[in-house]
């Protein structure tokens, strides 16, 4: 026991915990400051200082673009651990303890609601569930969104965040690329927009099928954006890659992302996108 804490238990402090230095400080991941927590929280999860951009979870997400009284499409039932899958530990505790950590069943979550009063469906994958990995739950909520904006007849906007397909669900895992593809080709069928929204990080089999097919690809400053990872590129080729490789800015340049768009100014700037590329008539329907 320090001389501190006994000193203090001498004195009968009441020492009930109200709030700890973990809940009002937060370091940035990039510029390495100590952030005030609520003045973090206050812009958007983004450094004051250095305009870093945090990962967010899917809640903060849908807060963020939707207009309130959005509905959460229910989480689609799937089968689970269809190949028994274990590594170190079975895919099932692996699951349990995603699950324990976070709000919802699987990493992609539909909200359905309007952006700044414009008809629209917002699909989020969330980082924070086993790497935002793509499942097969992953693949129906993204078909469910993207039939959701059928039937509203009304854009589809997805938020994509993942380290690529979910390994203990192999082939299943990676048939939900198809799947996908197929629901971006039907709402282009009906004339209506289909908007990606890149995060950090997005990459793997994501990148590879519905998030390189948007009308629009928007992405967040900063944002990692690739296939295979900048060591395996490099050591492959045996180059030195340019600096920024891979990132939102570097992509942008290079004519693979159509805009890079501060977090404060997504919505207003979502909203522009849907008034040019809905046509009048669909916005009626959508109303």
């Amino acid at each position: 026991m320090s001389w501190f804490t006994r000193v203090r238990n001498s004195l009968g402090f009441n020492t009930g915990r109200k709030a700890s230095d973990k809940d009002l400080w937060i370091k940035c991941g990039a510029c390495q400051e100590m952030l005030f927590m609520q003045e973090y929280e206050d812009n958007l999860h983004v450094c004051p200082r250095c305009e870093h951009h945090g990962r967010i979870g899917a809640d903060l997400r849908l807060k963020y673009l939707l207009d309130e009284g959005y509905d959460l499409l229910d989480q689609p039932e799937v089968t689970e651990d269809p190949l028994k899958f274990r590594d170190s530990k079975r895919y099932t505790d692996r699951l349990k303890a995603a699950r324990a950590k976070n709000p919802h069943d699987d990493a992609f979550v539909v909200g359905s609601g309007a952006i700044a009063e414009r008809p629209a469906v917002v699909g989020v994958q969330d980082f924070m569930f086993m790497g935002g990995s793509m499942g097969m739950a992953v693949g129906q909520a993204f078909c469910n969104g993207a039939r959701r904006a059928l039937e509203r007849h009304c854009p589809y906007v997805v938020v994509t965040a993942a380290g690529g397909a979910r390994m203990q669900e192999g082939i299943l895992s990676l048939m939900q690329m198809p799947r996908a593809t197929v629901m971006t080709r039907r709402l282009k069928e009906a004339g209506l927009p289909y908007i990606v929204l890149l995060t950090d990080p997005t990459t793997g089999g994501v990148t590879a099928s519905y998030a390189m097919l948007g009308d629009i690809q928007i992405a967040e400053p900063g944002a990692l954006i690739g296939f295979a990872g900048q060591r395996v590129i490099q050591d492959t080729i045996r180059e030195q890659l340019p600096e920024g490789f891979q990132r939102a800015e570097y992509l942008h340049k290079h004519g693979m992302v159509d805009m890079v768009v501060h977090r404060r100014e997504l919505k207003e700037t979502l909203a522009s996108v849907l008034d040019y590329l809905l046509p009048a008539n669909a916005k009626e329907a959508a109303a």
